[in-house]
């Protein structure tokens, strides 16, 4: 018996070169297992399974974490909110977390996912979320949740009423699409918007248009920055002036490419930004900054406060940045006494070609973070959702400049009554705030996002950063040639790492693909170790012949 498992078992005798077939055999598997494996595995990611119902006898306490700066008003919405979803749901408790910034949240999200102490639901931005989706099954896939019948968006069993899918402005629910499926719903959105101090450019001989372009903001921003002979600017009177602030470089790079149909990235995640039209952009940019023409918030500090003071013409921010903006600025930082009464006009940021005019859109969503519960998964869902009801989405979109995401808010008779009363007052009414919110509803359509993948937010700092090294530079008495670029691209491709893009790596510049991945790796091993068995099995049979 003994002798016949052992001829028919061929791996296990010791004498049969049939244990060396095998053995390269099994390699070979390994090495296609491991190959076809390396093509898909590593790509899927297990999904979300609705509970049948939502068992309101279990206790729930979920972490939800939000931005806020100084506005009360936005805090006691968030409070209210909670509050009053609790009341419809009293076996789910909501602890809030409030950050100053977005960056803040990425970076402790970032952290606590190693940890598996991620929150439940947060605010952020679908930048960040592609980083967070780096990690095994984070991030809930909504696709599943938005469709269901139940406790869906528009479920027959919620306790509030929730908007439908269609009843979200379809842009801004585009916004939240990672590698095809829903990662995040919208909460509130913006774009950019130019704060003109009207007065100033007519007393220079201008009128305001109401599409700017390029040209016109920097012929005028030009002349703004003229001195007498005392070295006093003759537009204002006063010892400071800067005729143009942009706040956000990134956006005003990434918008420039856009409008001149210039590369930036591609949605696979390969880096165009580095091209020659962005050296022509950061060329024109220089000349104006030679002039006394144009400086940035980094640089020099909050666009408003120079706004509100007489100190500059231009002034670009987030239409969530609109209370802050004009001679009766609601928010405004600056004192009381330095305030000078100007009228104020709101206008999209300047274009390449008014015929055609493209803004960026930008704004909070929100993400809801996997857990091993799904009935924990389901109670956050279900706070993040409620956060779309039309009590939430107007009181916090009436905050700042900020528009609703849904259809089911923009047209109901409150909001347009809102929109209705601008200049009441300087407060809830205030004209510019509400000018800003109208400028992004008639303007929804010539929105554009960028590509998100992994890596997207350093490149999207990257194009800021090209802008303040000019400059910066500039300011200096540096000199910005040909090889100042060359040397400029090289040194924010090795900061922002952007050469290690796992994306498909740079268009025009260096190109390295980073890491291998896990899979990678096993396959190259497994690869290797069909090569040593051939070697052995050819040196076994060498040996046996000359025995």
């Amino acid at each position: 018996m003994r002798k016949e498992m052992r001829n028919n078992d061929s791996c296990r005798t010791r004498k049969s070169p049939g244990r060396f077939r095998c053995l390269l055999l099994a390699a070979g598997l390994l090495g296609a297992g491991l190959l076809f494996g390396g093509c898909h595995g590593s790509e899927e990611r297990a999904g979300f399974t609705v509970p049948e119902s939502f068992d309101t006898n279990g206790k729930y306490e979920i972490t939800f974490w939000a931005k806020n700066d100084t506005n009360k008003t936005q805090t006691n919405i968030y409070e209210k909110a909670i509050r009053d979803f609790e009341a419809l749901y009293p076996n789910i408790t909501v602890n809030m977390r409030l950050y100053t910034d977005y960056g803040k949240i990425y970076n402790d999200v970032i952290t606590n996912i190693a940890t598996s102490t991620t929150p439940n639901v947060c605010i952020t931005y679908p930048d960040h979320i592609a980083t967070y989706m780096t990690g095994s099954n984070v991030v809930v896939p909504l696709d599943g949740l938005f469709a269901d019948e139940e406790y869906g968006l528009g479920g027959s069993e919620l306790l509030f009423d929730s908007p439908t899918q269609d009843e979200i402005i379809p842009e801004f629910l585009e916004e939240c699409v990672l590698g095809g499926e829903h990662y995040a719903i919208p909460y509130m959105r913006s774009t950019e918007a130019c704060y003109i101090n009207k007065s100033f450019v007519e007393k220079l001989g201008y009128e305001v248009p109401d599409v700017l372009t390029w040209d016109f903001i920097w012929e005028v921003s030009d002349k703004a920055a003229e001195k007498d002979a005392d070295g006093i600017y003759t537009l204002n009177g006063q010892n400071v002036m800067i005729p143009f602030i942009y706040k956000s470089t990134d956006n005003m790079m990434i918008q420039m490419l856009k409008q001149k149909d210039a590369g930036y990235s591609t949605e696979e995640g390969k880096i165009e930004l580095f091209n020659d039209t962005t050296k022509e952009l950061l060329y024109t940019i220089a000349d104006h900054v030679k002039k006394g023409a144009f400086s940035t918030f980094k640089i020099s500090s909050y666009p408003a406060n120079f706004l509100d003071a007489g100190q500059c013409v231009f002034a670009v921010d987030s239409t969530a940045g609109s209370t802050w903006m004009g001679s009766h600025a609601p928010l405004s930082d600056i004192s009381k006494d330095k305030f000078v009464e100007f009228e104020t006009a709101v206008r999209p940021i300047p274009q390449f070609d008014p015929e055609n005019p493209r803004m960026i859109s930008q704004g909070p969503s929100i993400c809801v973070f996997n857990k091993s519960d799904p009935q924990e998964v389901l109670a956050s869902w279900l706070f993040a959702q409620y956060l779309l009801t039309n009590d939430v989405q107007i009181a916090y979109s009436g905050t700042e400049g900020y528009v609703p995401v849904t259809k089911k808010a923009q047209e109901s008779a409150e909001y347009q009554d809102y929109l209705s009363r601008e200049g009441e007052d300087n407060s809830t009414y205030y004209e510019v705030k509400i000018q800003a919110a109208k400028l992004l509803l008639a303007n929804t359509s010539n929105t554009f996002v960028t590509p998100v993948f992994n890596g997207s937010a350093s490149l999207r700092d990257a194009a800021g950063q090209l802008i303040e090294n000019v400059t910066k530079s500039i300011r200096r008495k540096q000199q910005v040639d040909e090889a100042y670029m060359e040397k400029l691209f090289d040194d924010v491709i090795s900061l922002y790492r952007l050469d290690q893009n796992q994306g498909g790596g740079l268009a025009g510049g260096k190109k390295e693909l980073g890491p291998l991945p896990a899979s990678a790796k096993a396959l190259l091993i497994g690869l290797c170790a069909v090569w040593v068995l051939i070697g052995l099995y050819s040196l076994r049979e060498k040996l046996r012949r000359h025995a």
